[in-house]
């Protein structure tokens, strides 16, 4: 039964189903770990109707991992007909603080990987999915605070809603309200960030198909689109991640040519910065902001710009991986104070307790701002022997973010008394 949106919220004793989560499961996959015995057995259970509701879930993100999207989100939806509630169970016996996670139903990157953000806490995790057929339950499960993990993608915007109506009578601290994770949206970003000093985000436009065509074969000019646009530019299908359709056009033959690969109606489009260092290869950069502060996840060096960490083969090359190393020990003094007043005002603009920034410097050694979102992944799967550097700089972010989580738990039982 959904919540009505004007009542009180009560909480009750969890009715959760138990499950192995989103982070151990990617690790062993990242290691490595062949998951196929793992999923037949739990089509075994299933079969046999044997399985629990959260066996459910994990083999909906096994068939993910295994590469069939369209499967694992099937079993997913099936599974969230019938049961919402799932539990991670904290590393010690007893947990120190129950965290509920606010989920959409959506594929394995849509939603924060918070198991990845909790490891080694002794915090509890329970993922509460809202869908629109079942919302919200009328008493929620008992927790100490809670988040929402949805994203800003427009298959959680229902989902979003329905959290937004019932924020106002939330019976314990709610951080990255849904009203604010809208804001991260590709379009209304560089809005929202436009007019900081130091730091630079070109403008991303929604453009149509029928627009860019015309603009492929001369019969309107690219001010025509937006002001701030011109050759060459960056596109993407909208609603696309991970890279998926993007692509750097130098002129309109480039981009005839590439509407020509492309079914999609609706793309974002905005103007190329070249923000390659003195060296020629570009530097990219993901920080996570836990409680208005900054942090180094990564840092990617590649000889092309549309870098992403597995394509600068980083694990390659110990020139790059020492840069990365040092780029992380003397991230707070060095890069964090270069950028304090861009980083400060963005956090402030953004407003949520929690996100991820993919950004590099340009020619100016300005900020330059590429994405922000609330489910990049930050963890702490790569190797220790490879990456040696890495371990202490993740369990420091996860520190800070356990610590944001402890502080609001703390703030809301004082104001409750």
């Amino acid at each position: 039964m959904q919540h009505p949106v004007s009542a009180p919220i009560g909480v009750t004793v969890p009715n959760y189903a138990d499950r192995i989560g989103f982070a151990q499961l990617t690790r062993q996959a990242f290691e490595g770990v062949d998951l196929q015995p793992l999923r037949d057995q739990l089509v075994t259970r299933i079969t046999e109707g044997a399985a629990h509701a959260g066996e459910g879930l994990d083999l909906s993100l096994i068939v993910q991992l295994l590469g069939d999207k369209e499967a694992g989100l099937a079993i997913q939806s099936e599974v969230l007909t019938f049961h919402q509630l799932f539990r991670t169970p904290a590393a010690a016996p007893r947990p120190g603080l129950r965290v509920l996670a606010l989920a959409a139903d959506i594929d394995m990157g849509g939603n924060t990987p918070i198991e990845f953000l909790l490891e080694g806490s002794d915090f509890e995790l329970l993922t509460l999915y809202v869908t629109k057929d079942v919302g919200l339950p009328e008493t929620l499960p008992d927790h100490d605070v809670a988040i929402v993990v949805a994203s800003d993608s427009e298959e959680c915007r229902e989902t979003l809603a329905l959290i937004e109506k019932a924020a106002p009578h939330w019976p314990r601290p709610l951080l990255n309200r849904p009203d604010l994770i809208g804001s991260l949206d590709r379009d209304k970003l560089y809005r929202l960030l436009a007019g900081i000093p130091g730091l630079e985000i070109p403008s991303t436009i929604h453009a149509t198909r029928a627009q860019l065509t015309d603009l492929a074969q001369g019969r309107i000019a690219c001010e025509d689109i937006a002001g701030e646009l011109r050759f060459p530019m960056i596109a993407r299908p909208r609603g696309t991640h991970a890279g998926v359709g993007l692509a750097k056009l130098d002129d309109a033959p480039a981009l005839a040519a590439y509407l020509a690969e492309r079914e999609e109606q609706d793309f974002f489009v905005a103007r190329f910065v070249d923000y390659a260092s003195s060296d020629g290869l570009y530097r990219k950069y993901r920080l996570a902001m836990v409680d208005g502060k900054p942090y180094a996840c990564h840092m990617a060096i590649a000889d092309r710009w549309d870098i992403w960490y597995l394509n600068a083969y980083m694990a390659f090359s110990e020139e790059k991986r020492a840069e990365e190393a040092v780029f992380m020990l003397d991230f707070d003094h060095a890069f964090a104070v270069r950028h304090k007043t861009a980083l400060d005002e963005m956090s402030r603009r953004v407003g949520l307790d929690y996100f991820i920034v993919d950004c590099a410097e340009n020619q100016d050694r300005e900020l330059l701002v590429f994405e922000a979102d609330n489910t990049a992944v930050v963890h702490n799967m790569d190797s220790p022997v490879v990456f040696p550097y890495k371990p202490p700089q993740m369990r420091k972010i996860f520190a800070a973010f356990t610590a944001m989580l402890s502080r609001h738990a703390r703030e809301g039982k004082a104001s409750a008394a």
